[in-house]
């Protein structure tokens, strides 16, 4: 599995991060990003919901449930190694973080999931490389913007960079040619009335715009 998501990371390029998403939602998302082309769905624990371990635990059981075999879940926002160990209990294939936890990494390895830690300096993103790494999540990617991405690339090129954040389709040829390697995004996907007004075949578009927009630079850019 391990192999499985590092090769889907690389290939699809993109992660949906479903982000306060009601639990009853989780097959109709599923649909809609498959109907998209999206098989990489992340899940973020809710640090201030009552039961924040058992709600994202249920969440991540549901979306692997109406996904499985074709959709990868992993565990965002992980912040402990008790949010690792709940979150592999429950089925994730990766974790991603908003920081650099090398403990949080190290349980990540050694269960056999992909570590994605979130950092914004080149001294965070060596740390978290350094520490067991797959890769690093760059955030908030949108603020930063591709000439930071292009020159902290410049001497850090071997570690693979996960932009995070709002990611425009407009954005995305912009953000590979400055050296990124992957995307995660929430609020492009799933807008806040997307999701109040339960409009999946909107976030089928949204998502589908994403992918047209990295297929193509895709295409556009084989050697």
């Amino acid at each position: 599995m391990r192999k499985q998501v590092i090769q889907a990371i690389l290939d699809k390029k993109l992660i949906a991060i479903a982000r306060g998403i009601p639990v009853d939602m989780a097959g109709s998302i599923v649909d809609a990003l498959q109907q998209a082309g999206i098989v990489l769905l992340e899940t973020t624990f809710d640090l201030k919901a009552r039961h924040p371990t058992d709600s994202t635990s249920g969440m991540i059981r549901e979306l692997i449930s109406a996904g499985a075999p074709n959709m990868l879940i992993g565990a965002g926002t992980v912040l402990t190694v008790d949010q690792v160990k709940a979150a592999h209990d429950a089925g994730a294939a990766y974790i991603v973080s908003p920081n650099v936890n090398p403990a949080v990494i190290g349980e990540t390895r050694k269960l056999g999931m992909v570590s994605i830690p979130g950092a914004m300096t080149p001294t965070e993103i060596i740390h978290a490389w350094e520490s067991g790494a797959d890769f690093v999540k760059l955030f908030p990617a949108d603020d930063l913007g591709c000439r930071y991405i292009r020159n902290i690339c410049a001497p850090i090129s071997h570690i693979p960079l996960l932009a995070a954040g709002v990611i425009t389709p407009e954005a995305i040829p912009g953000f590979l040619d400055a050296g990124i390697t992957a995307f995660g995004t929430a609020a492009t996907i799933f807008p806040s009335e997307h999701v109040g007004n339960r409009n999946f075949t909107g976030m089928t578009a949204l998502a589908s715009q994403l992918v047209h927009a990295i297929d193509t630079w895709c295409r556009e850019n084989q050697s």
